[in-house]
């Protein structure tokens, strides 16, 4: 079918709302989250697949600054409230809308377009890659002795209000984002998103709780938590539940976690999102009492592919002919030539005989330096057409620190 693909005026926004709320299941969000969605929407940047007068497909963007390798903030288009509904599956709906969108963020002049994937297979097709992985763990309090980092007793830890404390925990967020590749820099209202608590999520947990902490009087970190009480025959065996937890240094990090070890009757912390190279499995003795487990996060797409490249620096000197496939953006597709070091890129058309194949989808796993060029190339994603280009490229894609999506959009 042939859907009508426009922007949403004002008057359709609860329209649309109820349209994603149908295709997600059709539950309905709390109030208090519901009414964070409204505030932060872009209309200007929300779409509608209208059919016979209603609207059967939604998908929105939000204007985002991501942090890419070399400490760059780049525009980006962050995807969100992508859905059909139910009688509108699997009849090029949700082409029409990515194509419409992507058009768009083109036109807007951002290089990568960016999302979240509650069905990871769908998006590919599109030109999106996993390009970030996060850490699920459940640590197991009563086995595992707490950190103790030399220097920990001098961090002064304090509650607050986690609504009342946010401006001191934003500036400790905002003073991260430039050193680590998949980060984005908030705008306004976002920053609620990490205090949203309404009764009805907290599955059995008691309400949102904040710690921050302090070094001669300068908040230098904070965790947010929930705590689900639980018991058993051998006594008190509740959770901590770990939302946020962000550390301007190794010791105020070791300092936050000794601290949600040792909260009363809990025996484990379970903690959802967190970047790979987390330090808190190198600070106990047994890290198969983590639980450690892993799972995609943040979702690349070079919308275009020679000011992407450009933006970026490159972990050492790279000089590469790359054939890039892209069918759903076809004014990728061709040669790049990939010139660049530490401090800077160039990215541009060229003739030359090409020395990699790929298709912009691993463009985009590779882009933040957490999925490696070889190992694409292991799955028959890259080719080699050049001896040698594949390594050299590999390693200069490379990130120093792993590229971590702190929250979802």
């Amino acid at each position: 079918m042939t859907a009508e693909v426009r922007l949403v005026r004002e008057a359709d926004l609860a329209a649309w709302f109820e349209t994603v709320d149908v295709a997600f299941g059709g539950l309905r969000e709390s109030a208090e989250r519901a009414a964070w969605w409204r505030s932060v929407v872009e209309p200007e940047r929300a779409l509608a697949a209208w059919d016979g007068g209603g609207i059967v497909g939604t998908a929105g963007s939000f204007s985002f600054g991501l942090t890419v390798p070399g400490g760059a903030e780049v525009p980006a288009a962050g995807v969100t409230l992508v859905g059909v509904l139910p009688t509108h599956r699997r009849r090029g709906v949700l082409t029409q809308l990515m194509r419409r969108q992507l058009d768009g963020v083109r036109e807007r002049g951002e290089p990568l377009a960016l999302l979240t994937a509650s069905e990871p297979a769908i998006y590919g097709r599109f030109g999106y890659g996993p390009a970030t992985w996060e850490l699920r763990m459940a640590v197991d309090t009563v086995r595992l002795a707490a950190p103790e980092p030399p220097g920990a007793d001098g961090v002064r830890l304090r509650l607050a209000d986690p609504v009342a404390a946010l401006p001191e925990c934003e500036r400790v967020y905002a003073a991260l984002v430039p050193g680590r590749p998949g980060m984005l820099a908030r705008r306004p209202g976002r920053d609620r998103q990490g205090v949203l608590d309404p009764e009805g999520e907290r599955d059995g947990a008691g309400p949102l709780q904040c710690v921050l902490a302090e070094v001669d009087g300068e908040v230098r970190g904070y965790a947010r938590y929930a705590v689900k009480p639980g018991w058993d025959d051998a006594g008190p065996c509740g959770t901590v539940q770990l939302r946020q937890l962000d550390a301007l240094d190794p010791v105020v990090h070791a300092a936050l976690w000794r601290y949600l070890f040792g909260i009363d009757l809990t025996s484990s912390v379970v903690a959802r999102g967190r970047p790979v190279d987390d330090p808190l499995p190198h600070l106990v003795a047994d890290q198969r009492r983590c639980g450690l487990g892993l799972r995609e996060g943040l979702f690349v797409r070079p919308v275009e592919v020679g000011a992407a490249l450009a933006a970026r620096t490159y972990r050492t000197p790279v000089d590469v002919v790359l054939e890039v496939a892209d069918a759903f953006c076809p004014w990728n597709a061709g040669r790049w030539r990939l010139s660049g070091d530490a401090r800077g890129a160039r990215c541009e058309r060229t003739t030359d005989a090409a020395e990699l194949a790929l298709s912009v989808r691993e463009l985009g796993s590779a882009y933040l330096g957490g999925c490696t060029l070889t190992a694409l190339a292991g799955a028959g994603r890259v080719r080699e057409l050049r001896p040698g280009a594949l390594a050299a490229a590999s390693l200069a894609f490379g990130s120093e620190v792993a590229p971590w999506l702190p929250h979802g959009f």
